[in-house]
């Protein structure tokens, strides 16, 4: 499984709002590598309307799927929330 992250913006709430309530209100965003995923989470939290943002990955070693729980606490990006779906 690729890393991947969930996002509610005022963009994806827009362009669910245009469609008349159809589809997903919230963004996905997969990547090829977790740095390249935290790079990307730090700018995207910024423009976050919902929080925590919600990021799933498999991790090295292991069986299944993990979850972290993602908010901006004291200006920093921070795992609020770990653990194993």
């Amino acid at each position: 499984m690729r890393p991947s992250y969930t996002i509610v913006t005022e963009e994806s709430l827009r362009d669910y709002s245009r469609n008349h309530y159809k589809g997903q209100r919230y963004k996905y965003k997969s990547f090829a590598t977790y740095p390249l995923l935290k790079k990307e989470l730090a700018k995207d939290l910024a423009l976050a309307v919902e929080l925590p943002v919600s990021v799933s990955r498999s991790r090295r070693g292991e069986w299944g799927e993990w979850f972290e729980h993602w908010q901006v606490v004291n200006g920093k990006p921070t795992i609020v929330k770990a653990g194993w779906m």
